[in-house]
């Protein structure tokens, strides 16, 4: 094997689009859905944390994707 195809190739991606940063904000919206459900305030946050953290989920599924 040579050392061209050892190394890793860089990624055409642009770095916000990348797996890490986005797996992070998809994290951070399920912790706020989570957040929102627990909170004893505001019924309307209640109400929306459902389909927060459902969208926080099907955006980690999505960009898991997504390369390095």
């Amino acid at each position: 094997m040579s050392m061209t195809q050892s190394a890793k190739r860089k990624s055409l991606w642009p770095r916000w689009a990348r797996r890490g940063v986005m797996e992070n904000v998809a994290t951070a919206l399920i912790a706020i859905g989570f957040l929102m459900l627990f909170q004893p305030f505001a019924l309307s946050l209640y109400t929306h944390s459902f389909i927060t953290m459902l969208a926080g989920t099907v955006m980690f599924i999505v960009v898991s994707k997504f390369p390095e």
